[in-house]
């Protein structure tokens, strides 16, 4: 008879998701996985198939977290709102955990071996971009923000002004919060 798997599954990439995310890559071995999902190397396997998937699977559930946390403020406050709050919560929430962006940083360790991974990581940054620009032109049509702003354009500045608020919040969390309170003042001006 086959034994049913104990264990839960979306737990184990979120503790994966949070080793990968402050070791990078080639920064985590099998046994860093294994200890930090408290599993032996067959159980391993066998749940994930490869470290390659299951870094994979923490790629997008990262993602999601982040989509998800943007989509729940802007239903409490709506899209602009939304945006403003986005910058404040990237630093302060803990568990963020004062890292850097664990896509941003996926892409530039692996984009240089041409590793499927940072192809991953691309795809969830644009998606990230293209959510940004889609409430961009939420936050327009509700006349939030002025017809003449091009909303792709200002999602791309957007994300990376997130991109560098990451790193900031890690070496000056402090200053990070300056910055973050700037980014929302600056997008109330864009209804001129």
């Amino acid at each position: 008879m086959a034994r049913t798997a104990t264990y839960d599954r979306e737990d184990l990439i979120k503790r994966a998701k949070t080793v990968f995310w402050k070791r990078g890559w080639a920064g985590t071995s099998l046994k860093d996985l294994e200890a930090a999902l408290d599993t032996r190397p067959g159980s391993f396997y066998a749940a994930f198939g490869s470290k390659e998937a299951l870094y994979k699977l923490a790629l997008n559930q990262y993602a999601q977290e982040g989509r998800d946390k943007i989509n729940a403020l802007c239903e409490a406050q709506g899209p602009l709102a939304a945006l403003q709050a986005y910058p404040r919560i990237v630093v302060e929430d803990p568990a963020m955990g004062g890292h850097a962006c664990m896509l941003a940083k996926t892409f530039l360790e692996l984009k240089g071996q041409d590793h499927a991974l940072a192809d991953v990581a691309n795809d969830l940054l644009l998606q990230m971009e293209q959510k940004f620009a889609a409430l961009f032109a939420a936050a327009q049509a509700a006349g939030d923000i002025a017809d003449r702003h091009d909303c792709a354009a200002l999602a791309r500045r957007y994300q990376s002004d997130l991109l560098g608020l990451r790193v900031l919040a890690a070496r000056a969390p402090n200053q990070a919060q300056t910055i973050a309170r700037d980014m929302a003042a600056e997008l109330a001006q864009l209804a001129d």
